[in-house]
């Protein structure tokens, strides 16, 4: 999308500091953000981090009224969302994830609209198990980050097919 041929997009810019104390532009912080939490999704359904990590890596990240929609169309608050990830740890060994074309889509204050495609193989309660999809996902920069919203929705076959699992 082009946002000079949409009126209705305005640029905010605002400063953001990281959570190692580093400043990045919002791009860069939602990037940051958005990789980060799938790598602790990665690790954490590998069994690779301590269980204690849960709240402070993930949970504390969410907002208290969270919602995340499945690609199936299944509609999740943030008690259920607790409740998953407690019964997943190392659930899944041999899960992988990559994040692919993270992008602004709007922003509004602190509140962005970003979007990014998720690479994954090896998923035990997926067919099949290498997927991809494409995620929106409703952040308040904050400080703190909170994720407001997420939902996931299946790529179709010709963009898995122009992707690649060979990671």
């Amino acid at each position: 999308m082009d946002p000079g041929k949409c009126s209705w997009i305005s640029t905010i810019t605002i400063s953001v500091t990281r959570r190692d104390g580093f400043d990045m532009s919002v791009l860069e912080t939602v990037r940051y953000e958005i990789t980060d939490i799938h790598e602790f999704f990665a690790d954490w359904f590998n069994g690779n981090i301590a269980r204690d990590q849960l709240e402070s890596r993930l949970l504390s990240r969410f907002d208290d009224c969270v919602t995340y929609i499945s690609p199936e169309g299944h509609v999740v608050g943030s008690g259920a969302l607790r409740t998953m990830f407690e019964n997943s740890y190392g659930a899944n060994t041999g899960f992988k994830i990559q994040i692919h074309d993270v992008a602004i889509r709007q922003q509004v204050g602190t509140i962005v609209l970003a979007t990014y495609t998720e690479w994954q193989i090896g998923v035990s309660n997926s067919d099949p198990s290498n997927n991809a999809r494409i995620t929106s996902a409703l952040i308040d920069m904050g400080p703190p980050v909170k994720w407001l919203h997420i939902h996931e929705t299946w790529l179709p076959e010709k963009g898995r097919a122009a992707g690649s699992f060979d990671f």
